[in-house]
């Protein structure tokens, strides 16, 4: 009590407290400066001040209203402990104790508010933007937007009215305690109007004697209220929860069964009825101070639930499990049906495909887009390529291959593409200084491209891109080759500095630049200071190579940045790059979902509790500006149609993506392959199939690079039935469980009209289509090629299998699978692609080439329509590639003249890359290789000793 008398101490403590405040939340004022700088230059203010204004506008009005409640509340008490015990304190005491309360509740109120504030200010906002889901529950006929949307927010709210009803109860109690003591102290110092209780306490004498009978009814009396609300509350909940047995694990399936119908819902339903009359008596008995009155309807409410679950386990043991196919049919039929839709599983169309192995070579020849596009590459061994191959440094690195499609030179090409990122960790241990980190090396360079059905003489994928500057034989436009943005920038940069960036590496010396493009925000102003002390750097505020235009580049790392501005969707960890052929500009796409845990009767995911996903996201960023676009991919999706209205500025409709970044979006694999997963299930739609499993399929099994394992899904491009032009693809065969033949199936489109659409290929039950591990056996068992395959591994090599990929080909299927050697000894040795095994029918057979292997089986294969002559397709590449070279050594002159030492290492450089490729190109006689090479040298020379006659 000495502390609160003397004012000097109370000034001191506020000090502290207002200084404490201050600093803890410094922090938070820069972060908060930094990130809306960063959100107006992304261009999602809108979204970044959404959660702030909604807090403020909940927060605000919440705080007032407990600090009053629970200021009044114990400032009566205060009033009320006078009056009872005959404590009369001064005024500065009592001074001091408003202050106290005050304070008091303000803390209180305020982490209160906060902590309910920051769990619910997004489920009020999908609370009044929720949008129907036009599907009610068949068990009480609710929307699923009441349990997705409302629900939530009105039990937190009676959380919330609970916790607060308690902590009034808590305080009254207390209260109690406190007068008893009082009085118990006064009795033995009736001479003291001031109580000290430090030194009653250090004398023993601050004890109470015990809880008598009196005073329970007297606090019951006046929590009477607050009992009386409380179990109303209770009873509000305890109906609510009904609602939880949508969700119930007890039964057959996911979902309310028999038992919780019969049992939980009444338990829950009839405990309700006696809270609501409970709270009465309550009330009456507390007023009336009888306490067997005010507790009887708790204690039954107890006994009701204790005699459920006793009896609930009763129902089901004796009752359901003896019968349980007859008892939990409906209830099945409703799990089945709201997991297909919660899924998207209704909509796949099935595709009943006879197969039938009666092709021949015309067939073949008939389908050369199918042909040419059979993936014989697999991109783990590709990964391992490109980084020793194309990586050109160090501190370069290839972080993952992406399946695409392009259409190159007038065809429609399938294709493996990854990007050529910059790795700063791998900067040797010299040259990571901050200059170097954060000024010097910025970005990473150019991407590689290859077709996913080639590969040159020595196994390795033909590059249609490759080297830096990039350089291509292709139609393919590329104008903005420098990743700033991508999965490895992990760090800010600095860029319009006056240090110039390294670009590229050239030769001998490095290739330099100035970024000009409009990621950043300006250091100008108050920015250098503030943007300091967020990265805890004094390199940023005292570089003098910083200047009035410099650019701080933050949130680099995609994931990062769709996290950042919208952390309420949920994004595949796997981003593609792709090359927009119509700007030719590199951009990645990343997959987002909405999902949710509240789907009446939907089966939640294995080791999850997702019981709704929709890929209804697709995000684009820009790898050179970092401008990151939300598109709406799926419209009819509710969850997305709700944050839509949350943020007006955020998500854009599909139709304002570009064409040329359109083309390239895929069906989510993540998404496929969840829906495939519960395919497996869920294709059975009769109540008694079901039940007994009696059509369950796995996912095939196949040999990999060593190791047995589920087939992945895979994109591949063949025709549709009644479809003429080829597609892309994804696909994940089917076997009936425990067996190896082929039951099924599954395709993602990719491709126009047919995107987002899934076809499963049904194969007939009474014919033995090979699965996957059937092929693989077959591999094994034939006399040719295990031999061979053992061989190999003997000499000093590994053999490493590839995918098995199955193509569907008129009415037939073949299966596909590369055969990859590595030498045993060196860890730089690189997978060669050296055999194809095709697999047709009852037929397994082995050859150096697609084309050859095919030839085996189904005789002379004529080459390509498009390609009738090879020879003057090579020639007219070997000639445009002499055209090329001849220009570059012509620019590279031109720059020598000017001196532009910079572009005439670029040229030089373009030059020796373009005449590298001249080298590799094949297809034709050697002699006449030869001959052509040494007529570009010759043409080369002659332009030269010509622009050295100009010179002189």
């Amino acid at each position: 009590m000495n502390l609160f008398k003397n004012k000097g101490n109370i000034f001191i403590a506020l000090v502290v407290f207002i200084i404490i405040v201050v600093i803890s939340s410094f922090g938070s004022v820069i972060s908060f400066l930094a990130n809306y700088q960063w959100f107006g230059e992304v261009g999602y203010v809108g979204t970044f001040l959404t959660k702030i204004k909604t807090q403020l506008f909940l927060g605000v009005p919440l705080f007032i209203i407990v600090f009053l409640a629970f200021y009044l509340f114990v400032n009566k008490l205060k009033n009320k402990y006078y009056d009872e015990t005959g404590v009369i304190p001064d005024e500065k005491t009592k001074k001091t104790l408003r202050i106290g309360i005050k304070m008091g509740a303000a803390v209180i109120s305020f982490f209160f508010t906060i902590s309910v504030v920051s769990d619910m200010w997004f489920e009020i906002l999908k609370f009044f933007n929720s949008t129907s889901f036009n599907y009610a529950d068949p068990l009480f006929g609710n929307d699923v937007s009441f349990y997705v949307f409302k629900l939530p927010v009105i039990s937190s709210l009676i959380n919330v009215g609970i916790t607060l009803l308690f902590a009034f109860i808590v305080i009254t109690v207390l209260y109690n305690i406190l007068v008893m003591g009082t009085r118990q102290v006064n009795k033995q110092k009736e001479d003291e109007k001031v109580i000290d209780f430090e030194d009653l306490r250090r004398r023993g004498q601050l004890k109470f004697e015990g809880i008598d009978k009196k005073m329970i009814t007297d606090v019951l009396k006046q929590i009477s209220i607050f009992g009386f609300l409380l179990m109303i509350l209770l009873g509000v909940t305890l109906w609510l929860r009904s609602y939880s047995l949508l969700y119930s694990h007890r039964g057959a399936v996911f979902g309310a069964g028999y038992t919780d119908i019969l049992v939980d819902l009444n338990v829950y339903r009839v405990s309700a009825i006696l809270a609501f009359v409970g709270s009465i008596a309550f009330l009456m008995g507390a007023r009336k101070r009888k306490l067997k009155m005010a507790l009887a309807f708790p204690v039954l409410i107890i006994v009701v639930t204790i005699t459920g679950g006793i009896l609930g386990g009763v129902v089901e043991s004796f009752i359901v499990e003896p019968d349980q196919i007859s008892k939990e049919a409906q209830y099945i039929q409703y799990n089945i049906f709201s997991t297909r839709k919660a899924f998207k599983l209704d909509e796949i169309e099935e595709i009943d495909f006879p197969v039938n192995y009666n092709l021949d070579s015309e067939d073949i020849n008939n389908n050369p887009e199918i042909i040419k596009n059979i993936r014989i590459n697999d991109y783990r061994p590709i990964k391992q390529t490109y980084n020793q191959i194309q990586a050109i440094r160090p501190y370069y690195l290839f972080n993952d291959v992406d399946v695409d499609r392009y259409m190159i030179n007038g065809e429609y090409r399938q294709t493996f593409i990854s990007g050529r990122e910059l790795d700063q960790s791998r900067l040797t241990d010299q040259a990571q200084n901050w200059v170097n980190q954060y000024l010097k090396y910025t970005h990473g360079y150019g991407f590689t491209l290859s077709p996913v059905n080639e590969v040159s003489s020595d196994g390795q994928p033909v590059l249609m891109v490759r080297d830096i500057p990039p350089t291509t034989t292709t139609d393919l436009k590329i104008e903005r080759p420098e990743i700033y943005f991508g999965e490895k920038t992990n760090e800010y940069v600095i860029v319009k500095t006056d240090e110039k960036e390294f670009d590229y590496p050239l030769g001998n010396q490095n290739a330099e630049v100035i970024y000009q493009g409009t990621a950043g925000i300006e250091l100008s102003g108050l920015n250098k200071l503030l943007f300091s002390l967020r990265e805890r750097s004094y390199e940023i505020l005292i570089s003098n190579n910083i200047n009035s235009e410099s650019r701080i580049v933050l949130h680099r790392n995609v994931m990062e940045r769709v996290n950042k501005i919208a952390p309420f969707i949920s994004f595949d960890d796997n981003p593609y790059l792709i090359l927009n052929q119509d700007d030719g500009k590199l951009y990645w796409i990343i997959e987002g979902f909405t999902t949710l845990e509240r789907y009446p009767y939907s089966q939640p995911l294995e080791g999850s509790t997702l019981n709704y996903v929709r890929n209804s996201v697709k995000v684009v960023i820009d790898a050179y500006n970092g401008d990151t676009d939300f598109y709406i991919a799926d419209a009819d999706d509710p969850v997305i149609e709700t944050y839509n209205k949350i943020f007006p500025d955020l998500l854009k409709p599909y139709e304002d993506m570009p064409l040329g970044i359109e083309f390239h979006t895929r069906y989510s694999q993540t998404f496929f392959d969840i829906q495939s997963e519960l395919y497996r299930t869920y294709h059975m739609t009769d109540t008694n199939v079901f039940f007994g499993r009696e059509d369950y399929w796995d996912i095939s099994q196949e040999k990999y690079m060593g190791n047995e394992q589920t087939v992945e899904s895979n994109y591949v491009m063949f025709k549709l039935p009644d479809r003429e032009e080829v597609e892309f693809l994804l696909t994940v065969p089917y076997s009936p469980t425990g067996k190896n033949n082929m039951t099924a199936m599954l395709a993602g489109g990719n491709d126009n009209e047919n995107y987002g659409k899934l076809f499963v290929y049904k194969f007939p039950k009474g014919q033995n289509i090979p699965g996957t591990n059937m092929i693989e056996a077959r591999i094994d068992q034939d006399s040719e090629i295990s031999p061979q395959l053992t061989l190999w591994s003997q000499e000093g090599s590994s053999v490493l299998r590839g995918n098995l990929i199955i193509i569907p080909i008129e009415d037939s299927l073949l299966y596909v699978e590369p055969i990859y050697l590595q030498a045993s000894n060196g860890t730089n040795s690189l997978p060669e692609m050296k055999r194809v095994i095709i697999g047709y029918g009852d037929q397994i057979v082995m050859g150096n080439t697609l084309e050859l292997a095919l030839d085996k089986i189904f005789g002379d294969i004529a080459e390509d329509p498009d390609e009738a002559d090879r020879e003057d397709e090579v020639e007219q590449t070997i000639e445009e590639l002499i055209i090329r070279a001849t220009e570059a050594y012509q620019n590279a002159v031109e720059a020598q003249r000017n001196g532009n030492w910079s572009s005439y290492g670029i040229y030089i450089n373009q030059l020796e890359r373009l005449l590298e490729r001249l080298q590799e190109e094949q297809g034709i006689e050697i002699e006449e290789e030869q001959t052509v090479e040494e007529e570009a040298i010759e043409n080369l020379e002659n332009t030269e000793n010509s622009e050295n006659t100009d010179t002189e």
